[in-house]
């Protein structure tokens, strides 16, 4: 079912056309002929079954026995099809906020996470069609779609080689904008933007997870403060030798080495000695 436009006649007009049409009626009535002011009375009446009053954004999709006749969407006082069913469609940009919903991420953790929706109908005879009751229908699959998405990441990670949850915002919420809109395009509803609003760990493992990620991320620190360290050694070997400064052998490097690691790596502000006295040329 696809929009289209409805029969439609300027409101304003049409009512000094229904009160031409009443004149008329009354006029022939005092003159007794009665039969012709029926006929006017009636086509002046049903003129006025067809009148409607359509609001800024907002559709008014017509039905005529049963079958779509068209939609209507020009704003202000019309008149449409003569006794047909009108059903209005807002057509304004409404947000959908989801409850937080307790899911698995990637690795099994469970987690809560919630998001909001903006979306608008774009095309009133999906809306009213397609689907049965089209806002119901934006709600479940809004709540579907979030929980594809968050069972495909991580809740968290240490290292940049994949998307995260919390971590790529941006990312998720693309992803997620770009699930939704798939599942809600067969209703005639666009989706304008989607965001998570809240994103945490399930309560029950919630401390233990705050642990964990403590622990793993004093590991991680660990590791770049490690790797930091190595690079500034070396560096600083190598410049020592480069201009000259002092020749090492074997011995005097490996302990020049270490002495400069724990000085850079202590936890504690290091106050090595080191006994320059012992070095030797080579």
């Amino acid at each position: 079912m696809t929009e289209k436009d409805a029969w439609v006649m300027n409101g304003y007009l049409g009512i000094i056309v229904i009160a031409i049409l009443i004149g008329v009626s009354v006029f022939n009535f005092f003159h007794l002929q009665i039969f012709v002011g029926i006929i006017f009375a009636v086509i002046g009446i049903i003129l006025a079954t067809g009148l409607t009053l359509i609001q800024p954004n907002q559709a008014v999709v017509v039905l005529f026995f049963g079958n779509y006749v068209g939609s209507l969407r020009k704003e202000g006082l019309v008149i449409t099809v003569p006794f047909s069913l009108r059903k209005k469609i807002s057509l304004r940009v409404r947000n959908f906020h989801s409850r937080r919903l307790k899911v698995n991420d990637v690795n099994g953790n469970p987690i809560e996470i919630a998001a909001v929706i903006v979306f608008r109908v774009v095309d009133s005879a999906k809306a009213v069609f397609d689907v049965d009751q089209y806002e119901e229908f934006v709600e479940i699959q809004s709540e579907t779609a979030l929980r594809a998405v968050a069972t495909k990441y991580p809740y968290d990670s240490f290292d940049d080689t994949e998307l995260t949850l919390r971590g790529n915002s941006e990312e998720i919420s693309n992803e997620l904008k770009t699930e939704v809109h798939e599942r809600l395009f067969v209703a005639g509803v666009e989706i304008m933007e989607a965001r998570l609003t809240h994103l945490a760990y399930s309560t029950e493992i919630a401390q233990a997870m705050l642990q964990r990620q403590q622990a793993s991320a004093i590991v991680a620190a660990r590791q770049q403060i490690v790797e930091g360290a190595v690079s500034m050694v070396q560096d600083a070997i190598e410049q020592l030798e480069r201009d000259g400064v002092v020749k090492l052998n074997e011995d005097t490097r490996v302990t020049m080495i270490n002495n400069l690691l724990v000085a850079i790596v202590a936890d504690n502000g290091a106050q090595p000695i080191i006994n320059t006295g012992t070095i030797k040329e080579e």
